[in-house]
Protein backbone atom coordinates (compact mmCIF):
# COMPACT_ATOMS: atom_id res chain seq x y z
CA UNK A 1 0.00 0.00 0.00
CA UNK A 2 1.40 3.38 -1.01
CA UNK A 3 1.05 6.35 1.29
CA UNK A 4 0.14 8.41 -1.81
CA UNK A 5 -2.23 6.02 -3.60
CA UNK A 6 -5.39 7.29 -1.91
CA UNK A 7 -4.49 10.95 -1.48
CA UNK A 8 -6.12 13.90 -3.21
CA UNK A 9 -4.08 15.48 -6.00
CA UNK A 10 -3.78 19.23 -6.53
CA UNK A 11 -2.58 20.49 -9.90
CA UNK A 12 -0.55 23.68 -9.44
CA UNK A 13 -0.80 26.09 -12.38
CA UNK A 14 1.20 29.35 -12.35
CA UNK A 15 -0.53 32.41 -13.81
CA UNK A 16 0.62 35.99 -14.49
CA UNK A 17 -2.78 37.59 -14.01
CA UNK A 18 -4.87 35.84 -11.35
CA UNK A 19 -8.01 37.92 -11.99
CA UNK A 20 -7.92 37.17 -15.74
CA UNK A 21 -7.26 33.47 -15.08
CA UNK A 22 -10.09 33.28 -12.53
CA UNK A 23 -12.54 34.82 -15.00
CA UNK A 24 -11.62 32.15 -17.56
CA UNK A 25 -11.78 29.18 -15.19
CA UNK A 26 -14.99 30.34 -13.51
CA UNK A 27 -16.95 31.87 -16.40
CA UNK A 28 -15.74 29.91 -19.41
CA UNK A 29 -14.93 26.51 -17.86
CA UNK A 30 -17.46 26.80 -15.00
CA UNK A 31 -15.14 25.23 -12.44
CA UNK A 32 -16.32 25.20 -8.82
CA UNK A 33 -14.30 27.74 -6.79
CA UNK A 34 -13.20 26.68 -3.32
CA UNK A 35 -11.58 30.03 -2.59
CA UNK A 36 -8.38 31.89 -1.94
CA UNK A 37 -5.65 30.54 0.32
CA UNK A 38 -3.46 32.65 2.63
CA UNK A 39 -0.44 32.09 0.35
CA UNK A 40 -2.20 33.81 -2.58
CA UNK A 41 -3.29 30.84 -4.64
CA UNK A 42 -6.91 30.29 -5.67
CA UNK A 43 -8.31 26.75 -5.60
CA UNK A 44 -11.03 24.98 -7.60
CA UNK A 45 -12.66 21.58 -7.10
CA UNK A 46 -12.46 19.47 -10.26
CA UNK A 47 -14.01 16.04 -9.74
CA UNK A 48 -11.96 14.36 -7.01
CA UNK A 49 -8.99 16.66 -7.48
CA UNK A 50 -8.16 20.32 -7.10
CA UNK A 51 -6.71 22.93 -9.42
CA UNK A 52 -4.73 25.70 -7.75
CA UNK A 53 -3.89 28.86 -9.68
CA UNK A 54 -0.96 30.68 -8.14
CA UNK A 55 0.35 34.12 -9.08
CA UNK A 56 3.79 34.08 -10.68
CA UNK A 57 4.89 37.39 -12.25
CA UNK A 58 6.79 35.70 -15.09
CA UNK A 59 4.04 33.11 -15.60
CA UNK A 60 4.92 29.90 -17.35
CA UNK A 61 4.91 28.65 -20.88
CA UNK A 62 4.86 24.87 -20.99
CA UNK A 63 5.00 23.39 -24.47
CA UNK A 64 2.92 20.41 -23.32
CA UNK A 65 -0.59 19.85 -22.04
CA UNK A 66 -0.79 21.16 -18.47
CA UNK A 67 -4.25 19.73 -17.68
CA UNK A 68 -6.48 17.23 -19.46
CA UNK A 69 -10.16 16.93 -18.58
CA UNK A 70 -11.72 13.52 -19.30
CA UNK A 71 -15.22 13.97 -20.73
CA UNK A 72 -17.91 11.47 -21.72
CA UNK A 73 -18.69 13.16 -25.05
CA UNK A 74 -15.97 15.32 -26.54
CA UNK A 75 -18.18 16.76 -29.29
CA UNK A 76 -20.75 17.98 -26.77
CA UNK A 77 -18.04 19.33 -24.45
CA UNK A 78 -16.42 21.26 -27.31
CA UNK A 79 -19.79 22.76 -28.31
CA UNK A 80 -20.54 23.81 -24.72
CA UNK A 81 -17.13 25.44 -24.22
CA UNK A 82 -17.24 27.17 -27.61
CA UNK A 83 -20.63 28.65 -26.65
CA UNK A 84 -18.81 30.31 -23.72
CA UNK A 85 -16.04 31.72 -25.90
CA UNK A 86 -13.36 29.04 -25.59
CA UNK A 87 -11.25 28.84 -28.75
CA UNK A 88 -9.84 25.45 -29.74
CA UNK A 89 -6.49 24.86 -31.41
CA UNK A 90 -6.30 22.97 -34.70
CA UNK A 91 -3.29 21.05 -35.96
CA UNK A 92 -2.27 19.73 -39.36
CA UNK A 93 1.08 18.02 -38.83
CA UNK A 94 2.45 14.76 -40.20
CA UNK A 95 0.71 12.03 -38.21
CA UNK A 96 -1.19 14.54 -36.08
CA UNK A 97 -4.27 16.24 -37.51
CA UNK A 98 -7.43 17.58 -35.94
CA UNK A 99 -10.80 17.35 -37.65
CA UNK A 100 -13.42 19.68 -36.17
CA UNK A 101 -10.87 20.30 -33.36
CA UNK A 102 -10.53 16.57 -32.53
CA UNK A 103 -7.58 14.24 -33.03
CA UNK A 104 -7.88 10.47 -32.52
CA UNK A 105 -4.87 9.20 -30.56
CA UNK A 106 -4.96 5.42 -30.17
CA UNK A 107 -7.59 4.74 -27.52
CA UNK A 108 -8.83 8.31 -27.08
CA UNK A 109 -10.06 11.42 -28.82
CA UNK A 110 -8.52 14.73 -27.77
CA UNK A 111 -8.98 18.46 -28.37
CA UNK A 112 -6.81 21.32 -27.13
CA UNK A 113 -7.36 24.93 -26.12
CA UNK A 114 -5.43 27.54 -24.14
CA UNK A 115 -6.23 29.59 -21.11
CA UNK A 116 -5.53 33.36 -21.17
CA UNK A 117 -2.06 32.67 -19.74
CA UNK A 118 -1.14 30.43 -22.68
CA UNK A 119 -1.36 27.16 -20.73
CA UNK A 120 -2.35 24.26 -22.96
CA UNK A 121 -5.49 22.50 -21.74
CA UNK A 122 -7.10 19.40 -23.20
CA UNK A 123 -10.37 17.54 -23.36
CA UNK A 124 -10.11 13.80 -23.87
CA UNK A 125 -12.68 11.05 -24.37
CA UNK A 126 -11.71 7.41 -23.88
CA UNK A 127 -12.72 5.20 -26.79
CA UNK A 128 -12.34 1.85 -25.05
Amino acid sequence: MSVLADTQVTCMLPVKDLARAREFYEQRLKLKPLGAKPDGKFVYRVGGTELALFPKPEGTKAEHTAISFRVANITAAIAELKSRGVVFDDYDLPGFKTVEHVCVLGSEKAAWFRDPEGNILCLHEDLA
